[in-house]
């Protein structure tokens, strides 16, 4: 059946993307919760009623068991401590409300980053990082249910995006992306600045390794989606141990049982 949420949280909600495709018929209440001012001060308008609050996605400022529902759409790569702030969005939903979200994932951006990093290595005896760290998807599934999650799914996808060159890639990530996709460095150890022949060398290096036939090179953005449910006693249960009356080891005999069957 149709659910409605009557209050939700969108956790590190930037300009307010996410309100954006929302009707009242799926939500009744946004708070936007951002560590940013300035974007939710240039928050976009929504026929949702929002509210708008400045807090750290690890220190949440709510109270136990208050929202339906909790979103954030990548944002949570940012995060310092990712366990914590899932355990802040289990903690403030309530029993049988769902969190839902969506973040860059391990292999984002990863002929940037490996052009970057070889043309360090061949002109400057070294690398440092220059693209936020992402997680794994196999670390994903276990931080949500370390978390208190269940019923957890967790998908991926990746997204190609075609550019001119490495400096477009890059200028793009330090413009319009750097709010709504955050993909400037936030490593503490990175260099200050690339030198202009390294920037040179690493253009050259993503052009031969990833160029496309038409002279463009791809940008890959790989997303994990996950979904998982805070536990409430209506809750669907996974059946006891033992209890099954059907063998696994019959498994392979299924065909030959559903023959006999037609006959």
């Amino acid at each position: 059946p149709f659910r409605t949420f009557p209050l939700a949280l969108d956790v590190g909600s930037g300009r307010g993307y996410i309100a954006q495709h929302l009707t009242k018929e799926t939500v009744e209440k946004l708070v936007q919760v951002d560590i940013a001012e300035n974007a939710l001060k240039n928050t976009v308008e929504s026929e949702i009623p929002t509210v708008n609050v400045v807090a750290d996605e690890e220190f949440l400022p709510f109270k136990e068991d208050t929202f339906d529902l909790v979103l954030s759409s990548l944002s949570l790569h940012w995060v310092n401590d990712l366990p914590r702030a899932f355990r802040e969005i289990h903690q403030v939903l309530k029993p049988d409300g769902v969190f839902i979200g969506a973040m860059f994932g391990g292999d984002t951006l990863y002929e940037l980053r490996c052009s970057l990093q070889l043309a360090e290595l061949e002109r400057e005896g070294g690398f440092s990082p220059h693209v936020s760290p992402f997680t794994a998807v196999s670390d994903l599934g276990h931080l949500l249910s370390r978390a208190g999650f269940n019923t957890l799914t967790v998908d991926t996808d990746e997204i190609q995006v075609n550019y001119p060159g490495l400096f477009e890639v890059m200028e793009d990530l330090q413009g319009k992306y750097v709010l709504c996709m955050g993909e400037s460095n936030c490593s503490w150890n990175r260099k200050p600045l690339l030198h202009r022949e390294t920037m040179l060398a690493a253009a050259a290096i993503y052009q031969e390794m990833y160029g496309n036939s038409d002279g463009s090179v791809p940008a890959t953005f790989q997303i994990y989606y996950m979904i998982g449910w805070k536990f409430h006693e209506s809750q669907a249960r996974p059946a006891q141990r033992g209890s099954a009356t059907v063998s696994l080891g019959d498994l392979a005999k299924i065909d030959g049982l559903l023959s006999r069957g037609k006959k």
